[in-house]
């Protein structure tokens, strides 16, 4: 029988993180996912899961979870008679966080938020098919221009190399056929302009692709500058 409960006390402690073992002081609190703010009584404890909090006073106490992309969530924690015949909080806690959702967008055509620009399917999102009218001038005219895409989502959407469009004044109507690009993202993703005249300074502007989808348009106007001799 001594060995028995020998071999559960050593089960018990392979299971808890070390140090955990002395948990009558102390509480160990997950969640799922990981590295969510831990909040007690609605006070920020700038920890993040899993972590190691002390004991609480009173009968109850609440805890709270805060993480990006997630709802918050909150458990009630109670005193509960443990094995030993004593009160106690439970030596280790679990949160589940629900992901938020998503919240429609009703200028985006209905199936199509996520829809990806990709090379399998060309030409099979809405994305693409919205076009573009791409406008620029210049003082003095005659400048060249090339663009680019600018991504602060490289893993999904990625930057790319400079491509040249022509000479200034420009005009051309595009889709947006940029590889990795849905609705949803390309909030994320910009179109750089660059404008380049022997004898003046480059000049560069960025446009939110989101932003000229809405507009239906990417144009600006260019003031170049002499270089200094």
């Amino acid at each position: 029988m001594k060995r028995l409960l020998f071999c559960v006390a050593c089960a018990a402690g392979m299971f808890l993180i070390p140090d955990y073992a002395s948990a009558q002081k102390q509480i160990v609190v997950h969640s799922e996912p990981s590295d969510a703010t831990i909040y007690i009584n609605g006070v920020n404890t700038n920890q993040k899961t899993p972590a190691i909090i002390g004991k609480q006073k009173g009968k109850s106490f609440t805890i709270g979870f805060k993480k990006e992309g997630y709802e918050d969530g909150k458990l009630l924690v109670v005193k509960a008679k443990q094995f030993n015949g004593k009160t106690e909080f439970p030596s280790e806690l679990m949160g589940r966080l629900t992901p938020t959702p998503y919240k429609k967008d009703p200028t985006i055509v209905a199936g199509e938020a996520n829809n990806m620009v990709s090379r399998d399917r060309p030409g099979q999102t809405a994305l693409e098919g919205t076009i573009i009218r791409w406008f620029f001038d210049s003082d003095p005219r005659g400048a060249r221009i090339f663009w680019r895409v600018v991504s602060s989502i490289p893993q999904i959407v990625k930057n790319t190399n400079e491509s040249y469009l022509g000479t200034i004044p420009y005009e051309d109507t595009r889709s947006f056929n940029i590889l990795g690009l849905t609705y949803e993202n390309s909030r994320d993703v910009q179109i750089e302009i660059k404008v380049s005249k022997s004898g003046y300074e480059d000049q560069v502007k960025r446009f939110n692709v989101r932003q000229a989808i809405d507009q239906q348009e990417i144009s600006s106007f260019f003031e170049l500058v002499k270089k200094e001799q």
